[in-house]
């Protein structure tokens, strides 16, 4: 899949800059988080990520369908099942999470 060109000026791409492109819209790491525990049905993530709305989590699930970084699922079942998971390359952001995790642990959260 071929990522849409960078926000930024200069002739190369930044792959910070590219990676903040993906994940910096609201909701986006949380559902990462969520689903790297395993799949997840629509509504579960709903449920799991409080205040977010149905249209803001189909357009988050979309778009991070469309970079590679979910998966979506539909079995042909009455009613319909729709599942959604990590991909390879969404896999590789936990790592991003986790670190993020460790840092807000440290420095943000009174222990």
């Amino acid at each position: 899949m071929e990522l849409t060109k960078p926000k930024h000026s200069g002739d190369i791409p930044c792959p910070v800059a590219l990676t903040a492109e993906i994940i910096s819209g609201k909701w986006t790491l949380l559902i990462i988080r969520d689903l790297a525990s395993g799949i997840k049905r629509f509504n579960q993530l709903e449920r799991s990520l409080h205040g977010i709305s149905p249209k803001t989590l189909s357009e988050r699930l979309r778009s991070l369908e469309e970079e590679g970084i979910i998966m979506r699922q539909t079995f042909a079942e009455v009613p319909p099942r729709v599942e959604y998971s990590l991909t390879e390359k969404g896999f590789d952001l936990v790592y991003v999470i986790d670190s993020m995790r460790t840092f807000g642990q440290r420095w943000l959260c009174d222990e």
